[in-house]
């Protein structure tokens, strides 16, 4: 019994000093708030969003593997009427209605992307200003497209706009991207990249949508910091079958189609088939960001070291945005069966959308998730599938040269590594460049946020001189 407490009492010990030494460096870790705020809107400001919101009534909306030519043929029609010398001036390619302009520069070995795409989810539900209205009101530029991605495109076609009224000449070559399927996943993008790759370029470095300058990015954690997506989780999508002979409502046997896949979905959110951990980036993140938490925030964050087990365990919890970094996820999303209330489906079908984290891959996860189906006699149908994206080096010059430029453009915003729970464009190009970074240059409050591909969205337009200025920063700051 001494014996046993005895070792207690050194555990007991142990994890005081433990706590004591997490404590002390805590209270030796300055304090830090995030002051930046995108400064009042101007004149200048206010053409810009007259441009966005023209380029937001043109409706380009687009649906899987459905060609709509005409559509964005009339939206590339307002670009050339908004951004005359960048048509003018610059090397312009249509491939199949995806965008690529070739600025050439002084030097040709270290060219950079800068893209995102043209077109929109559907706009459905009731909004407050029409979805294509391109309405300026209160402060915002409204309308399906305004934030997701268009605000962007015309952040960088003005850059280069400006630029190139000035005479300017880039020292490095710059090319402009934008695919017209980034929605949906399609192959304009790809088409893009095989442009560039049939003509021996391999981009120094490559910026996309997918972070940006984030509101309050984490609960706890108050102000407006630039999120650099580093890398992106893969994804697909998966379609669960049961099949049985049908029959009768009033006489249903066991183990109907519908029960068996119920069964299913209750076994995997009662028990998370999928391992948890704490990569590189995402440590990283909560360590850049621990400075600008509450206290008990920072106590955690800042000590990895010690509270990474738990974080582990509660993260997904206290926010489901946060937990989708550290595991795999899978999102049932569609459901169908009989066309009647009293007939028993001879088949029910199931929609799931997965995303895959790079410490459970594509592979691995998919079979995780089959021997669950094989146990309820479902079978498992997948589309669109791809692997996690490689991870830009945070500590590599890119990065850094990335992280340069927005604390040239945005004095006194924090910067901290990102990883995209969603999907772009972007991955494609991790063919032919090893640096892509996933980085909006404006401002993204929880408005906004909750308006992307859903009601009312909006982007503030006093963010827009900013976005124009990171442009055109990224341009003129290569050596």
């Amino acid at each position: 019994m001494k014996y046993i407490l005895s070792v207690l009492l050194i555990i007991i010990g142990l994890i005081a000093l433990l706590l004591l030494i997490a404590l002390i460096h805590t209270l030796l870790t300055p304090n830090r708030v995030s002051e930046y705020v995108s400064p009042p809107a101007d004149e200048r400001a206010e053409t810009y969003a007259k441009k966005l919101s023209a380029m937001v009534r043109c409706d380009t909306t687009s649906h899987d593997s459905v060609a709509d030519p005409e559509r964005f043929e009339a939206f590339h029609k307002v670009l050339e009427e908004l951004f005359p010398r960048v048509h003018a001036e610059l090397e312009k390619n249509d491939i199949d209605g995806n965008l690529l302009f070739f600025w050439k520069g002084v030097s040709h070995d270290r060219p950079i992307v800068l893209m995102s795409h043209q077109d929109v989810v559907p706009a459905e539900g009731e909004w407050s200003h029409e979805p294509f209205s391109g309405d300026i009101d209160d402060g915002k530029v409204w309308g399906r497209g305004s934030s997701d991605t268009k605000c962007s495109v015309m952040g960088f076609f003005q850059a280069v706009e400006e630029l190139l009224g000035e005479g300017y000449v880039p020292p490095q070559d710059v090319y402009l991207s934008s695919s017209c399927t980034e929605e949906w996943a399609g192959d304009g993008c790809p088409k893009l990249v095989a442009e560039l790759k049939k003509r021996g370029v391999k981009p120094y470095l490559v910026c996309d949508e997918g972070g940006g300058i984030i509101t309050d990015p984490v609960a706890g954690i108050k102000g407006n910091f630039a999120m650099v997506g580093v890398f992106e989780k893969g994804k697909a999508d998966v379609l669960f079958t049961a099949k049985s002979k049908g029959g009768h409502a009033s006489a249903p046997g066991k183990n109907t189609p519908i029960a068996r896949l119920s069964a299913f979905v209750n076994e995997i959110e009662k028990k998370d088939p999928f391992r948890r951990k704490m990569l590189p980036e995402v440590q990283a993140m909560f360590e850049r960001l621990s400075p600008y938490a509450s206290f008990p925030l920072k106590f955690v964050f800042g000590n990895m070291w010690l509270f990474k087990p738990i974080l582990l365990k509660v993260m997904p919890m206290i926010s489901s945005q946060a937990g989708a970094m550290l595991k795999t996820t899978i999102a049932f999303t569609m459901q169908s069966g009989s066309d009647a209330y009293n007939v028993l489906p001879q088949e029910a079908t199931l929609g799931a959308n997965m995303r895959f984290i790079p410490h459970q891959g594509k592979d691995e996860s998919l079979g995780i998730i089959k021997a669950l189906a094989d146990k309820y006699d479902l079978s498992i149908e997948v589309f669109h599938a791809t692997d996690p994206s490689e991870s830009v080096d945070t500590q590599g010059e890119a990065f850094k040269y990335v992280e340069s430029v927005i604390a040239k453009t945005f004095p006194g915003l924090p910067i901290s590594p990102y990883v995209m729970t969603g999907a772009t464009d972007a991955r494609f190009y991790q063919e032919i460049c090893d640096d892509v970074v996933r980085f909006a240059p404006v401002v993204y409050g929880p408005e906004q946020m909750a308006g992307m591909h859903g009601l009312n969205e909006n982007i503030e337009y006093d963010c827009l001189s900013g976005c124009v200025d990171f442009y055109k920063n990224i341009i003129r700051e290569m050596k």
